[in-house]
C-alpha cells in the first residue's frame, strides 16, 4: 500500500469487521461497514487522527450498517452502496435488523453505483464490483491502485458467504467468486466482512467455492 493505511475494528454480537481506510497524504478516511457501536468507532476514529469522507456498504445486512445513521449524522458524510441493495436497506425484514437485532433499521444511501462504476473519494480511486450471491446487491470495492479490495460478505478466507437468506443464491455467488478473482491481480489483499484477511492468489488456489 503506497497511500493507503487501513485498519479494522470488530463490532457488534457477530463480530463484523469495520474498516478504516486512510489517505496517509491527506487525512483523510473512508468508513466500511459500520455495523454496531458507533461510539466504538468515532473512537477508533479520533485515535487515527484523520477526517472521514464518506461510508461504504458492501451491503445491506443489519450486521454491516447499524452505525450509519449515527455516524453520517455525526460527521456529515455521504453513503455509498450498490443500486442493487437499495431494497434491502429498506426493508427490516430483509435486512434482518427486525428479527435479529431487534432494532429495525434501514439506511438510505446518499449515492446508489453501478456495476464497474469507479469514483474517487479521500483521494482514492474505487471501482464497484456488484458481486450478487449473498445478497442481491452485494458488492466489493476494490482500489487497484493500492493492490486492496474490500470483499464484504462475498468471499472469505476459504470459503464465502452464506447464500440461504433473503436475496441470496448459490448460483449467483459461484459466478460472482469466478468473476471477481478473474478480474483482481494475483497480488491484491482481500478484507471480507468478517474473519481473517486473505488474498487472491491464495483464493484462487484453494477456495473451494470456485
Amino acid at each position: 500500500m503506497k497511500h493507503l493505511m487501513l485498519r479494522g475494528l470488530v463490532v457488534g454480537p457477530v463480530s463484523t469487521n469495520c474498516y478504516f481506510l486512510k489517505n496517509k497524504d491527506t487525512d483523510e478516511i473512508l468508513i466500511v461497514d459500520p455495523g454496531a457501536e458507533p461510539d466504538r468507532i468515532i473512537r477508533a476514529v479520533e485515535q487515527l487522527s484523520g477526517h472521514p469522507a464518506g461510508i461504504l456498504l458492501t451491503h445491506g445486512h443489519y450486521d454491516h450498517m447499524c452505525a450509519v445513521n449515527e455516524l453520517r449524522s455525526h460527521y456529515e458524510i455521504p453513503v455509498y452502496a450498490a443500486k442493487e441493495e437499495e431494497h434491502l436497506l429498506l426493508d427490516t425484514t430483509e435486512n434482518l435488523s427486525a428479527s435479529w437485532s431487534g432494532n429495525p433499521y434501514t439506511v438510505k444511501a446518499d449515492v446508489y453505483l453501478e456495476h464497474g462504476e469507479v469514483f474517487r473519494l479521500a483521494g482514492f480511486s474505487v471501482k464497484t464490483l456488484v458481486t450478487p450471491g449473498h445478497t442481491e446487491g452485494s458488492c466489493c470495492y476494490w482500489i487497484e491502485e493500492e493492490g486492496v479490495c474490500l470483499s464484504g460478505d462475498t468471499l472469505f478466507y476459504g470459503s464465502c458467504g452464506r447464500t440461504d437468506l433473503p436475496t441470496g443464491s448459490m448460483s449467483s455467488m459461484r459466478k460472482s467468486l469466478r468473476e471477481l478473482l478473474e478480474i483482481l491481480p494475483e497480488h491484491t489483499e482481500i478484507y471480507p466482512g468478517h474473519g481473517e484477511a486473505t488474498d487472491a492468489a491464495f483464493e484462487k488456489l484453494h477456495n473451494p467455492y470456485l
